[in-house]
């Protein structure tokens, strides 16, 4: 069992910047796929960024390439989504998402997930 706490969304302007965090219960993330999703209104949801187990490799949706990083603490028991250089579109309820092992896909088949957090980026 994976209990996840995100926190660090909110409304920013355009241009501005973002830091949300993904917090485990009970558990590290060294042998879990960590990743972001993003749902917008009347839009499935839609892969942003993951991690691999250890954070040793990254892969990110070709809509934030350049502007959002992932990444994972020292501890390993935090996930985070640095996101730079907003734009309207990145509007949406973001989830962090963790399964065991490796993951190959966008594709949201996930183990488990966060509650969401709203991030809003004015014109």
């Amino acid at each position: 069992q994976v209990q996840l706490v995100e926190s660090g969304g909110g409304l920013v302007q355009a241009g501005g910047s973002l830091r949300l965090s993904c917090a485990a219960s009970g558990r590290t993330f060294s042998a879990y796929t960590m990743a972001w999703f993003r749902q917008a209104p009347g839009k499935e949801r839609e892969f942003v960024a993951r991690i691999s187990p250890g954070g040793t490799s990254t892969y990110y949706a070709d809509s934030v390439k350049g502007r959002f990083t992932i990444s994972i603490d020292n501890a390993k028991t935090t996930v985070f989504l640095q996101m730079n250089t907003l734009k309207p579109e990145d509007t949406a309820v973001y989830y962090c998402a963790v399964k065991s092992g490796f993951v190959y896909t966008t594709a949201p088949q996930y183990d488990y997930w966060g509650q969401g957090t709203q991030v809003t980026v004015s014109s």
